[in-house]
């Protein structure tokens, strides 16, 4: 076991080598906000509005305003290089973050608080999935194998699990403090600021440009993407509508009690145990292969879920997501595993954008008919929505093979101003 703990500590001291220890810090906090404003409309516009079903909507359609440009600007980022793209993506996100507070603090009218929450979205710089191609480029490039691959993976995965602990938690706090408009406040800066230093960091040329490997030559046709990437964005999808039925069961049920301060809490508790988790994850061996972690992973989760059907107090709520919390990090980074591993290398941050615009998409849809759901039926009908959807996504599961490493990728040579040391 210690070998074991011995190995994993070193496969992370690796990872951290050739990233730098900067840059996850700037990664984590410029991807914060997506967490503050994901979870927190449905909060913030239900108190303003005071209706969960106009938050659920309003929700969905800064959730779909992401999944729709996410893909494009990981498009972007493969062809133009992350650094203009995040840089400007960041300063317009701030400020659509500030402009939708504002108009809910107004009280507009729904239609244009879905439009204000939709832009919000769609400029969302994508942080999160472009340090995965970021970060695998990096690990790559220094001949690294596929344990250190996964194992940078699986930081990059817990890093999104923190932040989804952090930014209910900082929602929970501000509700307690005031309003949940003062977290808003803090995701703008935040994405303003580490969003902007994320873009500037030496390794964003860690990933060339599609344009700079041959710029005076016809542009070849974009390398197709296989069978398993669209069925592994499906389970992506299918994980997204578990963890929405999740949110707004959960979102219901602390109303219901009397208790809504308490949802960015509950939501946090099982955040925590899901990255606790998720670190573990770099100790699996090899042999324990990618398509097999997730079978075992989507069926946890489909078994795990009825847990929360059958919730109806506080306490036994904190306990069943705790408990639920511990299968969602791995269904994460085995989904986004098996994308790294079969996408064509010159389109990684397109893939890795898709695949997180899959999940964010199917989390989307469901806040909104979720919440008219639980507001009609109670939570458990919101709950009962995750479980199917856990269900479905472990028969995706069976359907997936994992692929061996896409070919043509070419990495950057070592240069001090992009190799991330001493960052």
């Amino acid at each position: 076991m210690a070998q074991a703990v011995g190995g994993t500590s070193a496969t992370y001291r690796e990872v951290l080598g050739a990233t730098g220890a900067l840059l996850p810090v700037l990664s984590f906090f410029g991807r914060l906000p997506v967490a503050v404003i994901q979870f927190g409309s449905v909060l913030l516009i239900t108190r303003t509005s005071g209706s969960l079903a106009t938050g659920g909507t309003v929700a969905c359609a800064l959730a779909l305003g992401q999944v729709a440009m996410g893909p494009v600007v990981g498009r972007l980022a493969d062809r133009r290089g992350q650094r203009s793209v995040v840089l400007c993506c960041s300063l317009l996100n701030a400020l659509a973050i500030a402009c939708y507070t504002l108009g809910a603090l107004a009280g507009l009218p729904t239609p244009l608080l879905v439009a204000l929450g939709a832009l919000a979205g769609a400029t969302v710089p994508g942080i999160g999935p472009l340090a995965r191609a970021r970060g695998v480029a990096l690990v790559r490039r220094g001949g690294a194998d596929e344990r250190v691959v996964n194992t940078a993976l699986s930081l990059e995965s817990t890093m999104d699990e923190l932040s989804f602990v952090l930014g209910p938690a900082l929602i929970g706090v501000a509700a307690f403090a005031g309003h949940p408009a003062y977290a808003f406040g803090a995701a703008a800066l935040l994405v303003a600021g580490c969003g902007s230093a994320f873009a500037l960091h030496p390794t964003a040329t860690a990933v060339r440009p599609a344009t700079a490997h041959a710029p005076r030559e016809p542009r070849a046709p974009r390398p197709r993407m296989p069978r398993e990437v669209r069925l592994v964005r499906l389970g992506l999808v299918l994980l997204g509508v578990l963890l929405g039925g999740c949110g707004a069961g959960i979102t219901a049920l602390t109303q219901k009690l009397g208790q809504e301060d308490q949802a960015g809490l509950v939501y946090a508790a099982m955040g925590v145990m899901s990255a606790v988790v998720g670190l573990s994850m770099a100790a699996l061996p090899e042999r324990f292969g990618l398509a097999l972690r997730w079978r075992v992973a989507t069926a946890a989760a489909a078994l795990l879920s009825l847990l929360l059907i059958g919730t109806q107090s506080l306490p036994g709520l904190y306990v069943a997501v705790t408990v639920f919390g511990a299968v969602f990090a791995p269904n994460l980074i085995t989904g986004f595993g098996l994308t790294e591993r079969a996408v064509p290398r010159e389109r990684l941050a397109e893939g890795m954008t898709f695949a997180a615009s899959a999940f964010v998409g199917g989390q989307a849809v469901t806040l909104a008919v979720a919440g008219r759901l639980a507001e009609s039926h109670g939570p458990a009908a919101a709950f009962t929505v995750g479980s199917v959807a856990a269900a479905l996504a472990f028969g995706v599961a069976l359907l997936v093979k994992a692929a061996p490493a896409a070919p043509g990728f070419t990495p950057v040579a070592a240069t001090p101003s992009g190799s991330g040391r001493g960052a």
